[in-house]
């Protein structure tokens, strides 16, 4: 088989010991050097002391690699040319013998393949705005789709179409809930503005949906944890009205489109926000890696 399972990470399944994936994408895409590697390390190190085992996943030379040691973080994070790979770009680059960071679709993929259940990143992608014009829509949703994994994050990017994103997941069957709120939340904020009309409460709740899942052997659809970002650790809800409408406009004006549209609007807050939907979004990672690890905890108590 073309997946190659860290020793670690196999020993951790193979025990049912709890385990948590986790993306590479914001490693080699979405952090300067050094401070990427920096919070590789870091979220590895969270994991780790609520008791779980961390599993970066990463597409190496053409091997998909579930859990990497610190030589292979560094490669992802230093290496020029680590290219971004969502989950129909796997293929290619395993003939290719190419190297990747994985998104959200990619990593909840082969977190499945190698049976770890608990998936934890900042924010998903989902439906951009205007979609009636562009039929611009993450891959995320529709892997989320069909792919049995929960997925603990802080909202879907406020940069998106956020009430047609939910009704997208509704569409698709994919099980949405708030964790301790009944708002959904905005990635850098604490609330996105629309409700979810189901609340979880703590880890074992979350694992007690993961258990009736699978006694319903229902679609193999995931469950998505949403999570907001502690309301003192959120970005300035006033700042990031105003950034977020000039970086709208300034797309617009300079004829941004496509998959170049999110890069250039996420380095548009950056930069406008002087770092602070940067700190937002590091805390937001930070809470939902701690909660999934002890959602896997509580799932390996099962």
């Amino acid at each position: 088989m073309v997946l190659v399972v860290s020793e670690e990470v196999r020993d951790a399944i193979d025990a049912r010991r709890p385990v948590v994936a986790l993306e590479s994408t914001i490693i080699a895409h979405g952090l300067p050097r050094p401070r990427n590697l920096q919070v590789a390390l870091e979220l590895e190190n969270v994991v780790r002391a609520a008791g779980a085992v961390p599993a970066t996943i990463a597409v190496l030379d053409g091997r998909p690699h579930v859990g990497l040691d610190k030589e292979q973080l560094e490669r992802v994070a230093n290496e020029d040319g680590i290219r971004k790979l969502g989950h129909r770009d796997l293929p290619l680059a395993v003939a290719a013998g190419a190297s990747g960071a994985t998104t959200v679709s990619a990593t909840a993929l082969l977190a499945g393949l190698a049976g770890v259940r608990v998936f934890a990143t900042g924010g998903l992608g989902g439906v951009h705005r205007e979609w009636t014009v562009t039929q611009d829509e993450s891959a995320d949703l529709g892997l989320l789709a069909r792919t049995r994994i929960t997925v603990v994050c802080a909202g879907v990017k406020s940069i998106l179409d956020v009430p047609a994103t939910l009704q997208r997941l509704e569409t698709l069957g994919v099980a949405v809930a708030g964790y301790g709120t009944d708002r959904f939340p905005g990635f850098y904020l604490s609330d996105s503005g629309h409700p979810v009309d189901w609340t979880l409460r703590s880890p074992e709740e979350v694992a007690e949906v993961m258990r009736a899942q699978d006694a319903l052997d229902g679609p193999e659809s995931a469950l998505i944890v949403a999570n907001p970002v502690p309301e003192a650790e959120q970005l300035d809800p006033g700042l990031h009205a105003r950034v977020l409408a000039e970086a709208l406009h300034a797309c617009e004006e300079e004829g941004v489109t496509g998959q170049a549209v999110t890069p250039f609007l996420l380095d548009y807050l950056v930069r406008h926000t002087d770092g602070a939907s940067l700190d937002a979004n590091l805390a937001a990672v930070r809470g939902n890696v701690r909660l999934a690890a002890r959602i896997a905890a509580a799932w390996a108590r099962a």
